[in-house]
């Protein structure tokens, strides 16, 4: 079967995600598509495949004979979708031969149009699969573990050396909880690497140091006919600490490496009022001048306003891989290699967000990422191609040929 087949089976599966969920997973639904794979797998013939009651999906596939002493690797993909956009009721629709011009999107009054994403004239005589407008497309990650599994058909099936496979799949790793609860001592693998978005010819081992940021405002109702010099209005408050944050730090203004401040959201009247923010920056440094600069601004508000008035609260959310990554660049190199004997130019980019391999590397298994075929994720636009998904598993392949030797 090949990899989009089974793309176009897991994206019917509801399995978004939920922020404002306590419960691991946060959405019962996952179990859907924790269940089917677990039971396609154990088909496949895959050994010591698991489910565990938090949605976490182990199996292994053993060395070949001879190549026992080679390192473990491992291949990681999620299976929660964006809770950005809707996830339910996925109706792709299938392009092929596609002519590079503008697509609609189903009936929704939507297009995929070139002068919104110029690469789609790269694509031309691909099957294009796209969403029908309404929902995401689920290629954010269900297209990694259409490719993971692909790979494990090829590698039981056919006579190529490897050393131990070792596969995992996650919940939740969209609301940034993916690794939490990961069974590294058990997953076997001694590097791993996500499969989890961009183009196919990506490779990712630098990502975001990422906090997030909860400011609360008191503020102190007076009626406004008598309220000179008493009155402090929460929701004014809340804008005076917004527009002191550097205007130009934007996700809208930035790209690459350049760090930002986003407003996610912003609630509030005269009483009182709250805005969430995530901080986002590659640099160490600047990323601890960020969090420095938003306490200032609580500090200076509240010498204003009053103490009490602005409470900050920052969460570290991830670090950058970065530095847990370049002792083992191997992944990177054999990676690459992978990718020119598949018959692309491999490129290395900066991830302008994060992934559960980031976490995963701080936790003691360095596993960079690789991309699905995959575009415009989190949005009615999401669209991947069936040409590029098989590429994926060529890389993956390619990548397991070359780790069927010890680690030099």
């Amino acid at each position: 079967m090949r990899a989009y087949e089974r793309f176009l089976k897991y994206i019917r599966v509801y399995t978004t995600s939920d922020d404002n969920s306590e419960t691991i997973p946060s959405t019962q639904r996952q179990f859907d598509l924790g269940n089917e794979l677990a039971q396609e797998m154990k088909a496949l013939g895959i050994s010591n495949v698991r489910i565990d009651d938090k949605c976490y999906v182990y199996g292994e596939i053993p060395a070949a004979k001879g190549y026992e002493d080679a390192p473990g690797i491992g291949f990681i993909a999620h299976m929660d979708t964006a809770p950005d956009f809707s996830g339910e009721g996925v109706n792709p629709q299938i392009i092929e031969n596609y002519d590079g011009s503008r697509v609609a999107l189903g009936n929704s009054g939507l297009f995929l149009d070139p002068a919104d994403f110029p690469h789609l004239s790269s694509l031309k005589g691909r099957t294009l699969i796209t969403t029908d407008g309404t929902t995401l497309l689920g290629g954010d990650d269900k297209a990694g573990i259409a490719e993971i599994m692909t790979l494990a058909e090829i590698l039981l099936k056919e006579d190529i050396p490897h050393g131990k496979i070792c596969i995992g799949f996650t919940p939740d790793e969209e609301i940034g909880r993916g690794a939490d609860c990961f069974d590294i001592e058990n997953f076997g693998a001694d590097f791993a690497y996500t499969v989890d978005g961009g183009v196919e010819n990506e490779l990712e081992y630098e990502n975001f140091n990422a906090a997030g940021a909860q400011v609360q405002i008191k503020g102190f109702p007076v009626h406004p006919g008598s309220s000179k010099n008493t009155l402090v209005n929460a929701v004014q408050v809340a804008v005076e600490f917004h527009n002191m944050l550097p205007a130009g730090e934007t996700p809208r203004y930035t790209e690459e490496y350049e760090g930002f401040y986003h407003l996610c959201d912003l609630n509030g009247d005269i009483a009182q009022a709250s805005m969430v923010y995530i901080i986002r920056d590659h640099d160490s440094h600047l990323f601890e001048a960020r969090i420095s600069t938003m306490k200032h601004i609580a500090k200076l508000l509240n010498e204003k306003y009053g103490a009490g008035t602005v409470t900050l609260t920052i969460k570290e959310q991830y670090r950058n891989m970065k530095e847990k990554i370049e002792p083992c660049m191997h992944l990177i190199e054999n990676a690459k290699l992978a990718a020119q004997e598949a018959g692309l130019s491999p490129v290395t980019v900066p991830i302008r967000g994060g992934t559960d391999g980031a976490r995963l590397s701080y936790m003691g298994l360095p596993c960079p990422n690789l991309g699905t075929g995959g575009y415009a994720a989190h949005g009615p636009c999401e669209h991947i191609t069936v040409e590029g998904m098989d590429l994926v598993v060529e890389i993956l392949k390619g990548i397991v040929k070359r780790y069927a030797e010890p680690v030099k």
